[in-house]
C-alpha cells in the first residue's frame, strides 16, 4: 500500500467489509456521518467506498465484518452532483486514484454523474437517494434553524431518487411522477395521474421523515386534478406557494422514463490487446464473439469492447506502466473512433479483482487463490475458521478499534432484562425464554454491563418484522421510558429482525430463535393464535459464531432445505440437526447450540445424502430443494443474475439488480434470473399483461444478445409470484413466504397517514410567509357564528373563522389585536374563540 494517503481514508477497516461515504469540502476530504448517508448535494462531490464479501450485498446498512474463507470486492464511485465546481470533481477524482493506490490498485473504479447513476450505485440504496440543492462550496450548512420550504421531486420505478427542484413552481410538476411540497406546517404529496405505486410509496416515507424532522402538523395527499378539492385550510397554504389560478402540469412523456436502464441489444465482444513488449507500445485486435479467461494474459493489458453497452480495460498484475496507462486512454478513444455515444461507460478493472459484470463476459471464469484489495480468498472459501479472541467489556473499552472492528462493548455476558410488548404494555419474559422472538411481536431488552468500574446500560428495542406498527410504537416509546428511569444514562438502539448487530447476538451466545406468530394485537390471519413455541417447526440456521448466529423459522417442508446452510427440525418425536453438504464445521457446531435450545439437549444428527426415513416422516415426505452445485461451490462458480426486464418503449431492456435479494422482486414487474444453467422469468401478479405475453421472447431475445454466445436451448421456466420452486428460491438466501402478503398498499398507507392527521389548527396567516390577515376575505360576526358550515360562505375556513373578521371586528371582539391572538397558546385561543362564538 502506499505510505502517503489522505488521513481520511485511514478509517477504512482493513480485512473487513464496509460502506463509507467522504464529502469533498473546501477541497478536503471529509466523512459524511452515517445519518446523513443516502443525501447529497448537487453543488458538491463525493467519494463512496463499498465493500463487500464476493456475491454478498453491500449498501447504508452494511456494517464492518471481518472477512474470513473468501475474498472481498472493492468498488470505489466519485460523484459528481450537477453545480459541482471543476475544482471539487477534479479533487474526487485525484483523491479516487490515491485511495485506489493505497489498497493496492484493487478496486474497481466507477465514475458517477447526478442523473445517471449505474444501477450498482443506486443498488447501495434501497430505499432511493436524495439529491438536495446546495453544497459545501455555497456555504450550505446541514444544521439549521432557518427553516426553507422545498419542493422535491420523487422519479424511478424500482429505486425511486428524490431530487430537491431549484424552486416551488408548477413548471417542475409532471403527470408521470410524485412530488413533495415541504412547508413549515404541512407536507404535501402531490401525485401525478400516472405515477407508478413505487414513486407513491417512496414519497410516503420521505414525507414521513420531513413531518418528523421538523415538527409539521400533517402529511396531505393531493391527487393531481382534485387541488381544487381540498379541505379550505389545507387549500390555502397549498395555494400560498403554487397558485391555483397559475397551473400547468407538464405531460408523463414530457417527464420522461422511470429508469435509464441498459439496452441489451449490443454489439458482439471484441479483445484487444495492449503491450509494449518489443519496446514499442500497439494495441492489437485479438478476437470477436465468445472469450475465454484464457485469453487474458497478465503480463498485459487487454480492452474489451462491447459497443454502446461499454468498455472494459483489464490491467495485469505484471502490466508495465505504460501498459496500464495507456490502455485506458485507448478506451476513451473508441468512444469516438466508433461513434459510440458520449454516455458510453468504462470501466478499469485490476488482474484479480473483477466484478461479476465482468466475469459474465467470458464463457466461464474460475476464481483464482490470491489477494483481492484488503481480502484474501482462502483456498478452500467455504471452509471458515473462527479465531476466538478475548472480547470482555475492559479489553474493548481499552482498545476502541477492536471495539470498532467487532462492533462489540463486551462478550454479551452483562445482565440482561427481557420485556415483551403485549396490549400496548410490557411483559417480562422468563430468563430460561431468552433469545427466543416472535415475528409478529416487539420487545424491550435492558443490558448493563460494569466497565472500569462504572455501569453501563444499552436498551435495544427488536421490531419483529410482523410485528404491527401500534406495537413497534409502543416498543419504542417504552424504550424512552426505561432510558428516562435510569437518567439517560443508556444508549438505545432500534433492531429489526434480521438485521441484528453483532452486540444483540452476543447477548443470547448464539442461541437467538425466531417464531412466527406473536401476541399481534393488530396481527391478523393463521399465525395470531401463534404466541408460543410450537409443538413442531423448522429453523433455517446463519452463523458460525455467538455473534452473528440466529435461527428463523421456514415452513415445515423438505423443500425449505438448502445445501448451503444447517437446519434443526423439531418433529413430534425427534429433533434433528440436518447438515448440508455445503455447511462448514462452525455453522454446525452452532446450529448444536440451537437444537439444544429447541429440543432441551435431546437431538440427532443427519448429513445430507444420508437421511433415513424417519427424518423425511417428521419433516413431511421428500420434495426437491435448492441443492445446486453453484451454491454449495459457489467459489468456483459465476453467481446468478437478476435483471429487471421492460419492452414498455417497443425495445427490449434489461435493468441488473446487483447484490440482489428477495425484497428485490417488485410485484409490479418481471424479472429475469440468470444461473447460467436457466432463466427463470418470474411474473409479479401486478406485472404488466403486454410485458408478461412477452416475457418468453423476452428471454429468447436475452440469450440471442448475450455476448458469450450462449446456448439457445438453456430451458427458460416461467414462475408466478407466490409459487416459487425451491430451485428459484435457494438463489435469494432465506425466503419469507409471506413477504407480500405483509406488504401494505399505497391506498392502505395513505388511509393509515390521513387517520393520523390531526385537526389542522395553526396559524394559516403565515403559511408561505406572503398571507397576511389582511388578505382573507371578511364577514360580520353574525355570518361567522352560523354552526352549519353548508350555510358559511364557500371561501371561509370553518376552523379559523376568526380570520374572516374585519380588523376592527377582531379587536372589539377579542379585545386584543389579531397579532398578540395568533402568539397564544392554541388552548387559549380556542377558548377565546368559545367566548365569542366562532369556536
Amino acid at each position: 500500500m502506499s505510505a502517503i494517503v489522505d488521513p481520511a481514508f485511514k478509517a477504512i477497516p482493513k480485512g473487513c467489509t464496509a460502506f463509507l461515504v467522504w464529502r469533498i469540502e473546501n477541497m478536503q476530504v471529509v466523512p459524511v456521518p452515517r445519518s446523513q448517508y443516502g443525501n447529497f448535494y448537487d453543488g458538491d462531490s463525493y467519494i463512496v467506498y463499498a465493500a463487500s464479501e464476493y456475491g454478498r450485498p453491500c449498501g447504508v446498512d452494511t456494517k464492518s465484518t471481518e472477512v474470513r474463507g473468501s475474498s472481498i470486492e472493492i468498488h470505489i464511485h466519485f460523484w459528481l452532483g450537477n453545480e459541482t465546481s471543476t475544482d471539487e470533481a477534479g479533487v474526487a477524482a485525484f483523491k479516487t486514484v490515491e485511495l485506489d493506490d493505497y489498497l493496492g490498485g484493487n478496486p474497481i473504479q466507477h465514475r458517477e454523474a447526478q442523473g445517471t447513476e449505474s444501477a450498482r450505485f443506486k443498488g447501495y440504496f434501497k430505499n432511493g437517494f436524495t439529491v438536495l440543492k446546495g453544497g459545501a462550496a455555497s456555504g450550505f450548512n446541514h444544521v439549521t434553524d432557518q427553516f426553507e420550504p422545498r419542493l422535491f421531486h420523487v422519479k424511478g420505478r424500482r429505486c425511486p431518487t428524490i431530487t430537491q427542484q431549484p424552486a416551488i413552481k408548477w413548471e417542475y410538476l409532471n403527470s408521470g411522477d410524485v412530488f413533495i411540497l415541504d412547508t413549515k406546517e404541512v407536507v404535501f404529496i402531490w401525485i401525478g395521474k400516472t405515477a407508478n405505486k413505487m414513486e407513491k410509496l417512496q414519497a410516503s416515507k420521505v414525507a414521513s421523515k420531513l413531518r418528523d424532522e421538523h415538527g409539521a402538523s400533517s402529511i396531505v395527499f393531493v391527487d393531481e386534478g382534485q387541488e381544487q378539492n381540498l379541505p379550505a385550510c389545507e387549500k390555502r397554504i397549498f395555494n400560498s406557494f403554487l397558485k391555483l389560478n397559475e397551473r400547468t402540469i407538464k405531460s408523463a412523456d414530457e417527464a420522461g422514463e422511470d429508469e435509464v436502464v441498459e439496452e441489451v441489444i449490443r454489439g458482439s465482444l471484441t479483445l484487444y490487446h495492449c503491450t509494449d513488449d518489443d519496446g514499442t507500445y500497439k494495441v492489437t485486435e485479438l478476437k470477436s464473439g465468445p472469450l475465454q479467461q484464457s485469453d487474458l494474459n497478465s503480463d498485459d493489458s487487454f480492452i474489451i469492447d462491447n459497443g454502446a453497452a461499454g468498455s472494459w480495460v483489464w490491467i495485469g498484475r505484471r502490466a508495465s506502466p505504460k501498459e496500464r496507462v495507456e490502455a485506458v486512454r485507448n478506451a476513451h478513444g473508441f468512444i469516438t473512433k466508433k461513434g459510440y455515444p458520449p454516455t458510453t461507460p468504462i470501466t478499469r478493472v485490476i488482474d484479480g479483482g473483477e466484478p461479476t459484470e465482468f466475469k459474465m463476459l467470458f464463457t466461464s471464469w474460475k476464481e483464482r487463490n490470491q489477494t483481492v484489495g484488503l481480502g484474501k480468498q482462502n483456498s478452500s472459501s467455504r471452509i471458515a475458521v473462527t479465531v476466538h479472541t478475548k472480547l470482555d467489556a475492559a479489553t474493548l473499552h481499552e482498545t476502541p478499534k477492536l471495539a470498532a472492528k467487532s462492533q462489540l462493548v463486551d462478550d454479551g455476558t452483562g445482565e440482561r432484562t427481557v420485556w415483551r410488548v403485549n396490549q400496548f404494555e410490557l411483559e417480562e419474559v422468563p430468563e430460561k425464554e431468552h433469545g427466543i422472538f416472535f415475528s409478529g411481536d416487539s420487545y424491550v431488552i435492558l443490558y448493563s454491563y460494569s466497565s472500569g468500574g462504572t455501569d453501563k446500560y444499552i436498551i435495544y428495542y427488536w421490531l419483529g418484522k410482523h410485528s404491527p406498527s401500534d406495537e413497534q410504537g409502543t416498543a419504542a416509546l417504552k424504550a424512552v421510558e426505561k432510558d428516562d428511569e435510569l437518567g439517560g444514562a443508556p444508549v438505545q438502539v432500534r433492531v429489526v429482525q434480521g438485521k441484528e448487530p453483532a452486540h444483540f447476538l452476543a447477548m443470547f451466545k448464539g442461541r437467538m430463535l425466531i417464531f412466527n406468530g406473536g401476541h399481534a394485537s393488530a396481527f391478523e390471519g393463521e399465525e395470531a393464535k401463534s404466541s408460543s413455541i410450537p409443538d413442531t417447526f423448522l429453523l433455517h440456521v446463519r452463523g458460525n459464531a455467538n455473534h452473528n448466529t440466529r435461527a428463523t423459522q421456514v415452513d415445515l417442508r423438505a423443500a425449505s432445505l438448502n445445501s448451503n446452510d444447517v437446519f434443526v427440525l423439531k418433529g413430534a418425536k425427534t429433533c434433528f440437526v440436518w447438515c448440508g453438504k455445503g455447511a462448514t464445521g462452525d455453522e454446525r457446531e452452532m446450529a448444536k447450540q440451537i437444537a439444544e435450545v429447541a429440543s432441551h439437549g435431546d437431538y440427532a444428527l443427519v448429513y445430507e445424502g444420508q437421511e433415513k426415513a424417519d427424518f423425511w416422516e417428521e419433516i413431511g415426505g421428500k420434495e426437491d430443494y435448492a441443492n445446486d452445485i453453484q451454491l454449495t461451490e459457489a467459489s468456483d462458480e459465476l453467481p446468478a443474475r437478476l435483471f429487471q426486464l421492460s419492452n414498455a418503449s417497443g425495445t427490449f431492456k434489461a435493468e441488473e439488480i446487483v447484490n440482489f435479494e428477495q425484497s428485490d422482486l417488485v410485484e409490479e414487474d418481471v424479472m429475469l434470473l440468470d444461473t447460467r444453467e436457466a432463466l427463470y422469468l418470474w411474473l409479479g401478479k401486478d406485472s404488466r399483461q403486454d410485458e408478461r405475453k412477452m416475457a418468453v421472447e423476452t428471454a429468447i431475445e436475452y440469450l440471442r444478445t448475450d455476448p458469450t454466445n450462449r446456448d439457445q436451448d438453456t430451458p427458460i421456466l416461467q414462475i408466478k409470484q407466490g409459487y416459487e420452486p425451491p430451485t428459484f428460491t435457494g438463489f435469494f438466501g432465506v425466503w419469507d413466504t409471506s413477504l407480500w402478503n405483509n406488504n401494505k398498499s399505497f391506498e392502505e398507507v395513505r388511509r393509515e397517514m390521513e387517520d393520523q392527521n390531526p385537526v389542522l389548527q395553526i396559524d394559516v396567516s403565515s403559511a408561505g410567509g406572503n398571507q397576511s390577515f389582511n388578505d382573507f376575505p371578511k364577514y360580520s360576526l353574525e355570518v361567522l357564528r352560523n354552526i352549519d358550515p353548508s350555510k358559511l360562505p364557500d371561501d371561509v375556513d370553518v376552523l379559523h373563522k376568526e380570520l374572516h373578521l374585519s380588523k376592527e371586528d377582531f379587536s372589539k371582539h377579542f379585545r386584543m389585536e389579531y397579532g398578540q391572538f395568533s402568539e397564544l397558546p392554541a388552548w387559549k385561543q380556542n377558548n377565546l374563540k368559545k367566548e365569542v362564538g366562532i369556536f
